[in-house]
C-alpha cells in the first residue's frame, strides 16, 4: 500500500518538474557561482563572446551562460574566430583551464556563472 502511494505522488509531480525544465536556465540558479562544463566540446559549447582581453562569455548547450576571467590579458580574443581547451586531462572547462587563441595561452582565473553577455553597441550612424 506504502509502495502504490509513493508511486502515484511521483507520477503527479512528474509534470510538475518537467514544466520547470521547460523554463530559461537563467532564471533557475545563482550567478556569480564558481562553476564548470563537464566534456567541453561542439556538443557543450554552443557559443562564446570575447570580453576584450580580460574575459569570455561561454554559453552551454543549455542556454546557460558563464563568464571565465583570465589571469592576464588575452589578446587578439576579439578577433579569433575559433578557441581551444586545455583542461589539462580531466574532461572539464572550469576555472584551473587554459583557453587557446591563435596559439596563445590564456590561463583562466575564475570561471563563474553569468548573465548573458550585454548586448553589443551599435555601429555609429555615419549620417551624424
Amino acid at each position: 500500500m506504502e509502495r502504490t502511494i509513493a508511486l502515484s505522488l511521483a507520477a503527479l509531480l512528474l509534470p510538475l518538474s518537467a514544466a520547470a525544465a521547460d523554463e530559461p536556465a537563467q532564471a533557475l540558479r545563482a550567478l556569480g557561482v564558481e562553476s564548470s562544463i563537464a566534456f567541453p566540446g561542439d556538443a557543450t559549447i554552443r557559443n562564446w563572446q570575447a570580453d576584450g582581453e580580460d574575459g569570455i562569455w561561454i554559453e552551454g548547450r543549455r542556454g546557460e551562460w558563464f563568464y571565465g576571467r583570465f589571469v592576464g590579458p588575452c589578446r587578439d580574443l576579439d578577433f579569433a574566430q575559433a578557441i581551444g581547451i586545455d583542461a589539462r586531462g580531466v574532461s572539464r572547462l572550469d576555472k584551473f583551464a587554459t583557453l587557446i587563441v591563435r596559439g596563445e595561452r590564456c590561463r583562466l582565473n575564475s570561471f563563474v556563472t553569468s548573465a548573458p553577455p550585454p548586448a553589443k553597441k551599435a555601429a555609429a550612424d555615419p549620417q551624424k
